[in-house]
């Protein structure tokens, strides 16, 4: 960190000026001066850089560690790319294509952004969330002994004080003060303004509470060197009185109005108590005095980061500033998606004496020496060593058997898959990690967790087990052990996979991240799932239970569309097997999916019900299987008619399969793994997909009767891949409680429904026979 010398402060003024000017300028040459073909705002943010410029000039250029990690709130990423444009990183072309095809993205993105993004960012609260979990996982790889201590950093998030209304900042917050976080600092842009309006004045005091409550050190810039002077002097705690009551929305409004207003205003509310600071000042320079807030006094900002570098407690940063600073519309309440006018432009580029075509020179309106020194200290700033992602070793995946019984459910298979690995040991097993939100029980990780314990950093007895009171759960915690449990709040778990799926590229050890949770409650987390799958975070998420078949447990915990879902999530490989040697198949894909480079995060949609097992004559189905689908019960060449069934239906499926096959000759059993991939591969195939090729044997326009315990479109697109008849089976509208004999006749999914689907199907295609 560089010492608060008034040269340095004067280098980051400047800075602070360049940055402000290229975010600007970048935003209006994409709104005002590149053409556009569809007539669509592009828009960019120009207050919310304005904000934010101080904080990131003296945080890039003075304070960042050699392994700091940077969430830059999605509203400043102008700001990013002009600052790795200052450094070299970012290109001309790219910031002229800003928010165009190819460009410089609009907001920070690890996958199609050129420069270093540590974690990408839009939607609001999941960038902050996330360093939380970062760091958590740093300590992990530490305790672990794959990190030395040396290489620590910190987890920074640079935020909007909007983004302190999303709820899973405090869901967050609480996680980490129970896993004791630390090395994470959260710098807020506080200008009290959001998209629509300024923010509320209850808030004030209240967010330093929440966070002081959870152990963080908070930390609040309120005002620059020059206002603190003043409110010290003559008239001065008449004025900082009324700076601590003045409403958001007026403090904003007297902002956009200037020096008159200000002096108008506290005339009026302060009458003689300020008259020696009013005197003091002409109405320019009580307008630069009054808007003097900490958040822009570089000074001040060095003295924050300094205290809170002292040691590696948490630390919340809050930084008064103004949305707009500099431009003409600071303060004003409709700044958000403002953008300057031509006219405007021009005169912010007259003040900064740069001259007309020389907008995108870095060191326009410098003169010869000063922009040589500046170019120097650029160069030797922090800035200049920003971490890349590190280079990882690949994980080593063991074979992995399938577990024996002659009956049993994916959920148990998938426990006992996982306990094997414990007990057997090796790399893949060291390198696993496992998190769930309050239901490790319930979906199959406990007997992982008797065998590989619990990450704490401190040393965690078994309570019950030295009382002697009998418990199948034997849980003991401790720096060595290998899974997170977490409070049962879904965002944090699916952050928690992000977080631990990009130990590889931020830390240099690859994690193989295992997350499990009810399959209905996916959709409580969804945002941050798509998060994660967004910046190419590797995870496995195990859903268990799902649909009807958790029976007794009643419709709130039948889950319908996750299958769908997964259809439409980018980045993500849904499975749902049936049987123990399928999910074992699958796993060992999985564990090597997650780690090749064209590979992306898999989610396995698992059941409690007990299934008679498969007994297989060779190991020909495996292909299939991996692909999406295979033939369970193949068909005859040229049949009329096949049962495509998926997961737990697959007893139904069988047994409408054997009732069916003599009636229906050459009858085919379809055992969909993953419409997901079958999906996949129809719509980017010309003709060749796995599943134009398995249905190819059936006969042109044959019928085909679709099973699913999940929503019936996830499987009924099938008859569009050669035009076949379709009457697809499920689940499309809420369930309830009973057992599955019950459900499945009220639901429309037992054996009799799937046969007189049959007859449904065939019955138009025999009468015109």
């Amino acid at each position: 960190m560089l010492p608060a010398t008034p040269e340095t402060i004067a280098h980051l003024e400047t800075l602070d000026a360049r940055l402000r000017w290229l975010a600007s300028w970048t935003i209006h040459n994409a709104n005002h001066l590149r053409d556009s073909r569809d007539g669509l705002k592009v828009g960019g943010h120009q207050a919310s850089c304005a904000s934010m410029s101080s904080i990131m000039a003296s945080l890039y250029f003075a304070a960042l560690g050699p392994n700091d990690r940077v969430a830059v709130k999605p509203h400043a990423g102008p700001l990013l790319h002009a600052i790795h444009y200052l450094l070299g990183n970012q290109s001309l072309e790219k910031l002229k294509a800003f928010r165009a095809f190819g460009g410089a993205q609009s907001y920070p993105s690890r996958t199609k952004d050129v420069i270093p993004v540590d974690f990408s960012t839009g939607s609001v609260g999941l960038g902050v969330a996330v360093t939380a979990f970062a760091s958590l996982f740093q300590d992990y790889l530490v305790a672990h002994g794959r990190l030395a201590p040396a290489d620590i950093g910190r987890m920074i998030a640079l935020m909007g004080d909007a983004e302190l209304d999303e709820g899973n900042i405090y869901e967050a917050l609480i996680e980490g003060y129970k896993h004791d976080i630390r090395n994470v600092w959260w710098i807020v842009d506080y200008n009290r303004q959001s998209l629509d309006h300024t923010t509320a004045d209850r808030m004030f005091r209240r967010f330093d509470d929440m966070f002081e409550t959870c152990g963080w050190r908070v930390i609040t810039l309120k005002h620059g060197k020059r206002l603190a002077a003043a409110v010290a002097g003559p008239g001065g705690a008449a004025l900082d009185r009324w700076f601590d009551d003045c409403p958001n929305a007026d403090y904003a409004a007297l902002t956009y109005q200037g020096g008159a207003a200000w002096r108008a205003r506290l005339t009026a509310d302060l009458g003689d108590a300020v008259a020696p600071i009013l005197a003091a000042h002409d109405d320019e320079a009580l307008a630069l005095l009054m808007t003097d807030l900490g958040g822009h006094c570089m000074a001040s900002l060095l003295e924050a980061y300094a205290q809170a570098a002292s040691d590696d407690r948490p630390c919340l940063i809050i930084a008064y500033t103004v949305k707009g600073r500099g431009l003409p519309f600071a303060g004003h309440k409709d700044n958000h998606a403002g953008l300057m006018t031509p006219t405007q432009i021009e005169g912010l580029r007259g003040q900064l004496g740069i001259a007309a075509g020389e907008e995108w020179a870095p060191w326009a309106g410098l003169g010869d020496n000063q922009a040589a020194t500046l170019q120097a200290f650029v160069a030797s700033s922090p800035a200049a060593s920003l971490p890349r992602d590190r280079a990882f070793d690949a994980v080593p995946v063991p074979a992995i058997p399938a577990p024996g019984g002659e009956e049993q459910s994916t959920q148990s298979a998938f426990g006992r898959i996982l306990f094997d690995l414990a007990k057997a040991g090796g790399p893949l097993a060291s390198r696993i990690v496992t998190t769930s939100p309050d239901v490790t029980v319930s979906t199959g990780l406990g007997p992982w967790v008797n065998a590989r314990g619990l990450f704490r950093r401190q040393q965690m007895p078994d309570v019950f087990r030295a009382a002697k009171i009998p418990s199948p759960q034997k849980w003991q915690g401790g720096s060595a052990g290998q899974h997170v449990e977490l409070g049962i709040a879904e965002h944090n778990l699916f952050l928690v996979l992000a977080a631990a799926g990009l130990a590889a590229p931020l830390f240099g050890t690859r994690l193989i991240p295992i997350g499990t949770v009810y399959d209905p409650f996916i959709a409580r987390g969804l945002d941050a799932l798509n998060y994660g799958c967004y910046q190419d975070a590797r995870f496995i998420l195990v859903a268990t239970p799902s649909g009807l078949t958790l029976g007794p447990e009643g419709g709130a915990h039948q889950s319908i569309n996750p299958p769908l879902i997964a259809m439409g999530q980018p980045g993500l490989t849904h499975y749902e097997p049936a049987f123990a040697d399928e999910l074992a198949l699958l796993l060992h894909h999985a564990f090597g999916h997650v780690q090749a480079p064209d590979g992306e995060s898999v989610y396995f949609r698992l059941s409690t019900r007990s299934l008679v097992q498969e007994r297989r004559a060779n190991a020909g189905w495996q292909a299939g299987a991996i692909a999406g689908g295979y033939w369970l019960r193949p068909p005859a060449p040229g049949a009329e008619a096949a049962i495509v069934a998926m997961g737990a239906m697959m007893p139904e499926a069988l047994a409408a399969w054997e009732s069916l096959v003599d009636e229906v000759p050459g009858l085919g059993l379809l055992a969909v793994t993953s419409p997901d991939l079958l999906h996949r591969g129809w719509r980017a195939g010309a003709g060749g997909s796995h599943v134009e090729a398995l249905l190819a044997p059936l006969r042109p326009g044959a019928r085909l009767v679709t099973l699913c315990d999940a929503a019936p479109a996830s499987l009924s697109w099938l008859g569009g891949v050669l035009g076949q008849r379709v009457v697809p089976l499920g689940v499309d509208s809420f369930g309830q409680t009973g057992d599955l004999v019950d459900l499945f006749g009220r639901y429309g999914l037992d054996v009799d429904a799937v046969v007189a689907a049959m007859a449904r199907a065939l019955l138009p295609a025999r009468k015109a026979g």
